[in-house]
């Protein structure tokens, strides 16, 4: 029987997660898309950024896509909650 973790493999909660991780890993955020950056407009509505150090609300919102930040802007990790 595997192991089941709840809020992990929520309901297409982690295809999502993944998609998104694949898209933003490693880029920073700014105007417009390119090999280094991902465009901000094509984020989607619910989103928010935590830069690494930042404190952040722990209020659960599963479509909100949490973008988590280097102190130099890169995404090092992406969750939605």
């Amino acid at each position: 029987m595997p192991l089941v973790v709840p809020g992990l493999m929520s309901e297409g909660g982690n295809d999502k997660t993944n998609d998104w991780m694949n898209m933003l890993m490693g880029k920073k955020i700014g105007d417009s898309s390119n090999e280094t950056t991902f465009a901000k407009t094509d984020l989607p509505k619910e989103h928010r950024m935590i830069k690494e150090g930042d404190m952040s609300t722990m209020d659960h919102k599963p479509e909100r896509l949490n973008i988590h930040t280097a102190d130099d802007g890169t995404v090092t990790k992406v969750t939605h909650g």
